[in-house]
């Protein structure tokens, strides 16, 4: 068998006795773009959670790069330790750092030397097409579509192995979902990321998937398809 970039294996987490994911076995190349796609409260952001170690399994594995990452009840691999960048769905900036402090702090948890750091700060910046007068702004002197390419610097800036993105557009209006929509498409093949991005809509999974999956009640269903 071909070892996944990422595997998931029977994975289940439940909430007060309800399952927020539930036996999900879930395989991605590394380069692949994934979408999952359901309905509100299918699981799709708790299955995010777990990948990134912000949740701990109640019974599975999750392997990531050919390493066990989480096991039944524990994390092996703390978050800050799995190379991942998130996007939000609230975007989580954090409101009393500056756009250049917020990607700043991702690359200083890093511990990445300064020179380095700097340049990847403004490597993030340029791909992200952040314009300069922005970076000494904070997050609440920003449009909704600055918010939502910083929050993707952020991401990108620690050069992550995964990107995972949990409806990172659905408080933008159409025609700004589909701008963001086609240049995050075009940024993921340029950078050839891995990623997983979580959504319900259709024309998201159309743009930006290899491959799509369907969530539904905590379980990925027989209706997944392959993307062009």
């Amino acid at each position: 068998m071909t070892a996944a970039f990422l595997r998931l294996i029977g994975v289940t987490k439940s909430y007060d006795g309800r399952a927020g994911v539930a036996g999900v076995s879930l395989d991605v190349a590394a380069g692949e773009s994934v979408v999952v796609v359901g309905p509100s409260g299918s699981g799709k952001t708790t299955l995010l959670r777990l990948v990134a170690g912000l949740e701990r399994p109640d019974a599975g594995e999750i392997w990531l790069e050919g390493r066990t990452v989480a096991g039944p009840k524990r994390n092996l691999v703390a978050p800050h330790e799995r190379g991942l960048g998130f996007v939000f769905q609230d975007l989580a900036l954090w409101p009393h750092l500056t756009v250049r402090r917020n990607l700043e702090f991702v690359v200083g948890s890093a511990a990445v030397p300064k020179v380095p750091r700097t340049e990847r700060i403004e490597e993030a910046l340029r791909l992200c097409r952040i314009d300069a007068h922005l970076v000494d702004r904070y997050p609440h002197q920003l449009s909704g579509g600055e918010q939502q390419r910083v929050a993707l610097a952020r991401a990108l800036v620690g050069v992550p192995r995964l990107l995972l993105l949990d409806e990172p557009l659905s408080s933008l209006d159409p025609a700004l979902r589909v701008s963001l929509r086609g240049e995050l498409a075009s940024l993921r093949r340029q950078l050839q990321l891995t990623m997983i991005y979580v959504t319900h809509d259709a024309e998201d999974a159309a743009v930006l998937a290899d491959r799509t999956v369907v969530m539904r009640k905590g379980r990925i269903g027989p209706d997944s398809t392959t993307g062009a």
